[in-house]
């Protein structure tokens, strides 16, 4: 497999795996009860953007990884035949 098509089913994966992560652990302001004037209270009371780009990565480092796996293995191969 080219490493272009590779690269391309990773970044798909990868922005599927943001959006399973994102809501993962969010309290908003009105649950923390942190409301900030002038702000929406359904917003994040604390935003954890790089904890969950780690977490989104290795998530789809691991679903692709097992995506690859399984379309190279002989055993899944024979049994869709």
């Amino acid at each position: 497999m080219q490493v272009g098509t590779i690269i391309a089913i990773y970044f798909v994966v990868w922005w599927i795996s943001l959006f399973v992560i994102l809501p993962l652990g969010a309290r908003s302001q009105r649950d923390a009860g942190q409301v900030v004037a002038g702000s929406e209270p359904g917003a994040p009371a604390r935003l954890r953007l790089w904890q969950q780009l780690l977490a989104t990565t290795l998530l789809a480092a691991v679903v692709t990884a097992l995506l690859f796996w399984g379309l190279s293995s002989a055993f899944i191969q024979e049994y869709w035949r």
